[in-house]
């Protein structure tokens, strides 16, 4: 089963924005994410609705962060996203005539709300500045190395 690594996606584009200063053209963030342009300008588009970032059209223009990164959580980029679905698993059968799985479907209902709530409420404590400050840590010891960013 194919993951939804958009809200991963989004995450590593913002913190490229954060780290350089000036626009990103949505052509130079499709790369960054492996995309189609239009692809991008249909997230951003709704990152820019909430505020989050902003464009400027024309030549040098781009997306630009617009917010504070110590009061943007991951939780609020995944609602930016649309809140897809956290959990790749499910019931087998949502209405069942079956007692059996009646009882499957209570237990795992309630272990899958429980789940989701514990990983909303971890998206709700991290902020992208703490993603920021983690990819500065990991920069500075890279850079006592000789290693970019995206080398291994």
């Amino acid at each position: 089963m194919r993951r939804d690594s958009k809200l991963s996606g989004v995450l590593h584009v913002l913190l490229h924005m954060a780290q350089q200063p000036g626009p990103f053209t949505s052509e130079t963030l499709a790369k960054a994410m492996d995309t189609n342009p239009v692809v991008i300008r249909r997230i951003m588009a709704g990152l820019r609705d909430l505020g989050y970032v902003r464009s400027e059209k024309g030549h040098g223009g781009g997306w630009t962060l617009a917010c504070d990164l110590s009061k943007v959580s991951l939780r609020d980029v995944y609602a930016a996203l649309g809140s897809p679905p956290l959990l790749a698993m499910g019931n087998r059968t949502e209405a069942p005539g079956c007692l059996v799985e009646q009882a499957v479907n209570a237990a795992l209902d309630q272990a899958f709300r429980d789940a989701e709530a514990l990983l909303l409420s971890r998206l709700g404590e991290v902020t992208l500045a703490m993603l920021g400050d983690g990819l500065r840590r990991r920069l500075g010891s890279r850079k006592l190395q000789g290693i970019s960013a995206h080398q291994a």
